[in-house]
């Protein structure tokens, strides 16, 4: 098995290989990947954590050694700020909420023969799986998106639930597979509710608040009234997604 790590901020995944075509997904910096193959300019790779596969473009990518990859993977958690200023050995870079960095953000880390050093850290005030949810607020909405400049319904769930070590595949659908079905009047904080078009396939997810509200990406990260019925979108006086079921993670 090949293992590769991202060196880019943020690296969009491509449903086929080339520029034009759809953004399926992205990765953060110092996310791990398979490599399925390789061409010159563009990699089939499995992402490490949800086996999502795509393609990207191979100059984004740094390959490891296994127990390179099994160093990094020890050592690292999800990166709570903003954005985290590095000095890298090509330069200042940064990297946004959601990236991988060293659990104790020491100021030195390395992958594999890179050395790297953190700048400006900042006190991380994130102390909750809300909190972190919260971070994301009016994040507009991007298809594959899975930053805090632009995310997708599932990469927005995903993201939040990493946060807390549980690692949710990539898309709503699947998401909808796991966990045990609750009750509308059951509902809790940190639950997810799915939603479903007129033939019943899930198109949406997001996670339940208190006080039956819900956050979202939908237009952008946003808190609506949880209804039994779905969605209740107050601006446009109307549901604007209809209730499939409620998971507990």
């Amino acid at each position: 098995m090949k293992l590769a790590w991202c060196r880019v901020s943020l690296a969009p995944l491509r449903q086929e290989n080339n520029d034009q075509s759809e953004m399926v997904s992205q990765l953060l910096f110092g996310e791990l990947v398979e490599v399925i193959e390789s061409e010159f300019n563009w990699t089939k790779i499995r992402t490490y954590f949800d086996n999502y596969p795509a393609w990207m473009d191979t100059k984004q990518l740094i390959y490891l050694s296994e127990k390179e990859a099994n160093r990094w993977l020890d050592g690292i958690s999800l990166a709570t700020d903003l954005f985290n200023e590095l000095d890298t050995p090509w330069g200042k870079q940064f990297v946004p909420r959601g990236s991988f960095l060293p659990i104790d953000k020491e100021a030195e880390f390395r992958i594999g023969n890179h050395q790297f050093k953190i700048q400006n850290q900042q006190k991380n005030n994130l102390l909750t799986m809300q909190d972190f949810a919260l971070s994301y607020l009016n994040t507009p909405y991007l298809w594959g998106g899975k930053g805090p400049l632009g995310i997708d319904c599932s990469g927005f769930t995903q993201q939040v639930f990493r946060f807390i070590g549980i690692q949710l595949p990539r898309d709503a659908y699947q998401q909808e597979e796991l966990g045990q079905e609750i009750d509308f009047e059951d509902q809790q904080l940190g639950d997810l509710a799915f939603f479903s078009n007129e033939k019943g396939k899930i198109i949406h997810v997001g996670i339940v608040l208190a006080d039956y509200q819900i956050i979202h990406a939908s237009g952008w990260v946003r808190i609506d009234e949880f209804k039994e019925q779905g969605i209740w979108n107050h601006e446009h006086n109307k549901l604007s997604h209809n209730l499939h079921s409620i998971k507990r993670i």
